[in-house]
């Protein structure tokens, strides 16, 4: 059985990344990564897999590290057209 971590999403690791296509659950309302603690994925910047638990402060200048959470802008224009 694999061991799941939860997470704030504002911890700088490869499964926090919005560029990291791994196996995840993302909760958007509370702001918290689930991810198995070996959980590989691949880096779509870099073009590379890695561990979902990757500290990317520890990666070279090539990593472009982005929050998932929601750009508050584009929220904002979404709900401005429903009116």
């Amino acid at each position: 059985m694999n061991k799941k971590l939860i997470l704030p999403a504002e911890v700088k690791v490869c499964a926090t990344c919005s560029y990291w296509d791994g196996e995840r659950m993302v909760d958007t309302e509370l702001r918290l990564v689930v991810v198995c603690e070996d959980g590989q994925g691949e880096c779509l910047v870099q073009s590379k897999f890695s561990r979902g638990l990757n500290d990317v402060r520890q990666e070279t200048a090539g990593c472009a590290w982005e929050h998932l959470a929601p750009d508050t802008a584009s929220v904002d224009l979404e709900s401005d057209n429903g009116r």
